[in-house]
């Protein structure tokens, strides 16, 4: 993955902020966005991670599954959530460490540009890509793979799009913690894999040991894949549905908060 970084003197706009404060953020967090947009158009292999991937993924689970096709209709649509949360939260860590690493975040934050801005320009960046992935994603899934769908298939997209954003979200939390890109990659197996296996796609969390049970009820791809579950079996909407969806939120939301927390002005 290369994700080049842009010098934080090409960041225009943080140099002059209008008078409103929250204008001003406003500027600084779109300022930071686009310049993460921009590096990224230059970077054809992660775009490549981002878009294709989750595609290709869905693809082979459809013909792994050729001959019992219920299989795909009971496990396509959590794997559509699940899929794109892994590839956002790998290339979102990585992405945000090495611009730590290489002094850019430093020298950004010496700027009138305060922590959340910074994080929220981040977010919106990557949460921009995670909406067009999760587009290119819903419509294979949905047209040519044939997924069926029992509830809305709009609210399916919804949750989709919520589960790339909740990977970005972590990704950029966990990002604090590493010193090396190899460190950011070990979070994947110490802080997704675990929630992957108890999230209840494998087997439901009713019957799973009461620890185990416990623990996947404090995990948000639990609600995430609850969520999809539902959408697949159940018409209309229920409560449970939007519970799930406010669980991913508000994740997303603490994980944000405590990016922007634990982010260092100085680096490593």
């Amino acid at each position: 993955m290369s994700t080049n970084v842009v010098s934080a003197t090409s960041a225009g706009p943080l140099a002059a902020a209008p008078h409103s404060p929250l204008r001003a953020s406003a500027v600084r967090t779109l300022a930071t966005a686009r310049r993460v947009l921009t590096q990224l158009r230059h970077d054809p292999r992660t775009i490549a991670l981002l878009l294709v991937v989750p595609c290709v993924l869905l693809v082979l689970l459809k013909y792994v599954f050729d001959g019992a096709p219920q299989v795909f209709d009971r496990t396509g649509a959590p794997l559509l959530g699940i899929f794109p949360l892994i590839v956002m939260f790998l290339v979102t860590s990585v992405a945000t460490l090495r611009e730590r690493s290489s002094g850019t975040l430093e020298r950004l934050l010496t700027m009138p540009l305060a922590k959340l801005d910074l994080v929220l320009g981040y977010a919106l960046a990557f949460g921009l890509l995670a909406l067009l992935q999760a587009a290119i994603a819903f419509g294979l899934t949905l047209g040519p793979l044939g997924l069926h769908v029992s509830g809305p298939t709009w609210l399916l997209f919804v949750v989709a799009v919520g589960d790339g954003l909740l990977g970005t979200a972590m990704g950029l939390f966990v990002s604090a913690f590493a010193a090396t890109e190899f460190q950011a990659v070990q979070f994947l197996p110490a802080f997704i894999l675990p929630q992957f296996l108890l999230c209840g796609l494998f087997t439901p969390r009713e019957s799973m040991a009461t620890v185990l049970r416990w623990i996947s009820d404090v995990m948000p791809l639990s609600y995430a894949v609850d969520a999809m579950t539902r959408l697949t079996r159940e018409q209309g909407v229920s409560g449970l549905v939007g519970r799930d969806l406010a669980v991913v939120g508000g994740s997303a939301a603490l994980a944000l908060a405590l990016g922007a927390v634990t982010l260092r002005r100085r680096t490593a």
